[in-house]
Formats: C-alpha cells, sequence, structure tokens
C-alpha cells in the first residue's frame, strides 16, 4: 500500500473512532447515578391555623331618625365620639307639639264632662224607668248615650298619650352607648318623619367590635373538625401588628356563597379603648386545635403539567415521580394532604437532573431530618395559610 493510501485510510477512520469514543463517554456519564440530598418524611404536629382577611364593624349599628317632622334646632352631641345610652343627640322644635298637646288635652277635658252628664241622664231615666214614668226607649237611648260618650273619652285620653309621645320624640337621644357618626342635617333644617330625610346620624357600639370574614370550604371544613367552639382568634392590623386582646367566634353560616364558594364568619373582639374602628380591614387568624400532617421543603415540590409532584427514591435506588395533593404551608414547608406517607424518602435537590427511573445516590440532609423530628415532636409556634 503507498504512503497515499495509507494517509486516505487514517482519515477516512479517525471521525468513526472519535464518534466510538465519545458514545462510550456519553453512555458512561449516563449510567452515573445522580448525586441528591434526601429527606425521610415524618408525622408533624401543627396548629390548624387559618387566615382570611375581613372587616370590622360595631356589634350593634343603629341608624338615629327623627320620629317627627320639624326643624332641628339643636345638635347636641360632637361627631365622632363616644357617648352613652340616653344621651341627647338632637333637639327639634318643641312648640308646634306642645300646642298639640294641649288641644288634646282640652278635647279630654270636654269628653270628660260629656261623659259625666250622661252618666248622670242615665241614672236619672233608670230611675223613673223603674217608677214606670219613662218609657223602655229613653232607658235605652240615655245607656247608648253614656256608652257613647264613655268612649269619646277613651279616644281623647289616647290624643294625649299620642301628642306626650310626639313631644317626647322631638328629644332624639341615643338608644345605645357607642361611637357617633357625622350630623346628616344642621340646625335649622327641616326633617321628615318616615323619610330618608328623617335620618340624623349613626351609632356603633364598639365594645365589643365584630369583624366579618369568610373562609373556603376547605378551610371552612378544617374549622369543622377542629375545635371550632373553643377556637382562638388574633387580629392583625394594618403594618403586621397583632391586637392585643384574643377574641372569639361568635357566628358561623350554615350555607356556602354560591358566588364565591366560601362561608361567613363573625369574630368577636374586647375594644374598650377604641383602638379598632369600624370599617377597618384586617387579618383574621384562627386557631383552633392541633393536627398531624405530613410536610416537606417547598423546594421539594415541583409544579408540573398534570399538577404538583416529589421526586422520591425507591427500594432500587431510582428515582420516581409521585403526585401530591398540597395544602396549607409552614414556614418554609408545604402540608402534603395526600401523595406521601411516613417513612417515603423524598429528594430535596439536584430535581432538574431527574427523570423517571434514573439512579441517584441518596445522601440524607441531616439538617432537615433534625428540623423534621424536633417539629414532629412539639407543635410549631405559627402557620399559615396559602391557596
Amino acid at each position: 500500500m503507498t504512503r497515499q493510501r495509507v494517509l486516505r485510510s487514517l482519515l477516512f477512520c479517525s471521525p468513526l473512532l472519535l464518534l466510538g469514543a465519545c458514545g462510550k463517554s456519553q453512555d458512561g456519564a449516563a449510567n452515573q447515578p445522580v448525586p441528591v440530598t434526601t429527606l425521610s418524611v415524618v408525622e408533624r404536629t401543627v396548629p390548624v391555623v387559618l387566615d382570611a382577611v375581613g372587616r370590622t364593624e360595631g356589634s350593634k349599628e343603629v341608624q338615629i331618625r327623627a320620629r317627627v317632622s320639624g326643624i332641628v334646632q339643636k345638635q347636641l352631641y360632637s361627631e365622632g365620639t363616644f357617648v352613652r345610652a340616653g344621651t341627647p343627640l338632637f333637639q327639634i322644635e318643641r312648640a308646634p307639639f306642645e300646642i298639640a298637646l294641649a288641644q288634646a288635652k282640652a278635647a279630654a277635658d270636654q269628653a270628660a264632662a260629656t261623659a259625666d252628664q250622661a252618666k248622670r241622664e242615665t241614672e236619672r231615666v233608670s230611675g223613673l224607668y223603674t217608677n214606670s214614668a219613662v218609657s223602655q226607649r229613653q232607658a235605652e237611648e240615655a245607656a247608648t248615650a253614656y256608652r257613647s260618650a264613655t268612649a269619646s273619652l277613651a279616644a281623647a285620653k289616647a290624643q294625649v298619650r299620642e301628642a306626650e309621645l310626639n313631644l317626647s320624640y322631638t328629644s332624639v337621644i341615643a338608644p345605645i352607648a357607642g361611637v357617633t357618626g357625622r350630623a346628616l342635617h344642621s340646625e335649622g333644617s327641616l326633617v321628615t318623619a318616615n323619610t330618608d330625610s328623617s335620618l340624623l346620624t349613626t351609632l356603633s357600639q364598639t365594645h365589643p367590635i365584630w369583624v366579618r370574614f369568610a373562609l373556603s370550604e376547605g378551610e371552612h371544613d378544617s374549622l369543622r373538625r377542629a375545635d371550632s367552639e373553643n377556637a382562638s382568634v388574633q387580629l392583625v392590623l394594618s403594618g403586621g401588628k397583632t391586637y392585643a386582646a384574643k377574641g372569639r367566634l361568635n357566628f358561623a353560616g350554615s350555607t356556602v356563597d354560591q358566588s364565591t364558594g366560601t362561608v361567613q364568619l363573625r369574630a368577636e373582639f374586647p375594644n374598650p379603648k377604641l383602638e379598632v374602628l369600624p370599617g377597618q380591614f384586617a387579618t383574621v387568624r384562627v386557631e383552633a386545635g392541633t393536627q398531624q400532617v405530613i410536610a416537606v421543603p417547598q423546594a421539594a415540590v415541583v409544579q408540573g403539567s398534570q399538577g404538583r409532584f416529589v421526586w422520591t427514591v425507591g427500594a432500587d435506588g431510582k428515582a420516581t415521580q409521585r403526585a401530591v395533593e398540597t395544602g396549607d404551608w409552614i414556614e418554609s414547608d408545604w402540608i402534603i394532604r395526600s401523595g406521601l406517607k411516613a417513612g417515603d424518602t423524598v429528594i430535596v435537590d439536584n430535581l432538574m437532573k431527574l427523570s423517571p427511573g434514573i439512579a441517584v445516590v441518596a445522601q440524607a440532609d441531616q439538617a432537615a431530618t433534625r428540623t423534621s423530628v424536633a417539629a414532629a415532636e412539639s407543635a410549631p409556634d405559627a402557620a399559615r395559610t396559602a391557596n
């Protein structure tokens, strides 16, 4: 073979040799186990904690309305201040109602005089009828006149009572203790009873204060399974400040709102110093008992096209996908509602290098294991809700 033919043969064979070498190298790399960190799953005892956004309101919300028509003569309170029950708020002009009361009393006196006269006439005619001095018809007419006069007197007395009541309504007083609202009519304004103009102001009882909020069906079901009657409720105000006093649930709806899929609830908090005002938005945190859960680090949970899943290590040392249903999260861990059980080995890192059936070299995450064991022995201090 000449020298040129040898060179051509070498040039033709070299790429084939290189490809063969590369293929062997890639096959060797693919067969190498992937080093991963694993965590042994354990059950943890955690509190049942549910968070929801709520709005505060007075435990009693009263509309202060004028019950008689007239001119507002005086405003007797300062807007936005606390007043006690029975405190005068407005004074409506009294003169027309004093006149009406005087007329009713005069009419009642006249009716009383007529009734007295009819009584005397009845007694006189009754005596004559006994002696056969008058006819039976005359006696009956006298008795009827007396009954009619008696009825007129009763009606006149009722008119007096109504006039007295209307006169008392000219003084508008606070029916409950609470914080007053803005005055809707100034002094000198004409208000008409039983119309929209009769609304003078509002009054809110702020001690205790109520907070209305809603929970999803699943959250409400968790609350019902726990000790909801003895649930502890906290209020987190704007800025993350936690209200010092704890509250209690005083209402839970019995139906699910079809438009939102939620159940309405209400909590009650003491508020003697008016630290919480009606109308504020706040976070309501409900803690009702404890529950046994399985939790894994959030980094171990992967979102796939079919939902969330985790990677586990089987007895053969190979990676396997496991579909899971997640719930709330506690600190940096997801609560796993279904898909895992105590004793399973979960992979927590190098997830991008994994594929089903690939061999892995598992190394236990000692720090995570110690944290999980400690959490299983005692409930954590706080939990948060994530949907």
